[in-house]
């Protein structure tokens, strides 16, 4: 990790992601960037149909995608500067799909793949800041509504389901022992 000053300091942003982007092939860095939008979509997918409920937990997701701008880790804040970056580019965001499970496994692919990535190119301490970030961001989703729609009380249990979608992704992450 580095500290080369605010995410929000004229030129920070940019350096970071100048700096954090040219040890990546284009494929592995897309991995990185994409990732925590496709969290989002699992985590929310994984508990009831609500409409209402849909809303908060992306609200919550991208809630959790902008606190990496003030992680202590080079990688996250050009991750999330990418993300912003990437908005304003025309390309529409990743969708609910009908069938969870097989996007879940693919998610769950996805991450493992990206622990390879980030164990080949990354500082180990960026490493562990970018999963622990991802895992946060899935987190804020799980814990943000009820199955009516309404944000959850502070100490709510999580729906069985994204309980289990939390400790997949934690495993996938390398976060949490395979159990």
């Amino acid at each position: 990790m580095s500290h080369t000053g605010s995410p929000d300091s004229p030129g920070a942003t940019h350096r970071a992601r100048r700096a954090t982007t040219t040890g990546y092939p284009p494929d592995d860095w897309q991995l990185l960037v994409r990732l925590p939008g496709r969290v989002i979509v699992a985590a929310s997918s994984a508990g009831p149909d609500n409409p209402v409920r849909a809303v908060t937990e992306g609200l919550a997701g991208l809630d959790g995608i902008a606190a990496g701008r003030s992680f202590d880790s080079e990688l996250v804040r050009a991750v999330v500067a990418a993300i912003y970056a990437e908005s304003d580019d025309g390309q529409s965001a990743p969708v609910r799909t009908g069938d969870v499970d097989a996007g879940l496994t693919e998610l769950l692919r996805a991450c493992r793949t990206a622990v390879g990535t980030l164990t080949r190119h990354a500082d180990p301490a960026d490493s562990a800041a970018y999963r622990q970030w991802v895992q946060s961001v899935a987190a804020r989703v799980c814990r943000a509504a009820g199955s009516d729609g309404r944000p959850r009380p502070f100490g709510d249990p999580v729906d069985p389901d994204q309980r289990r979608v939390l400790d997949q992704l934690g495993e996938a992450l390398g976060l949490r022992p395979a159990g």
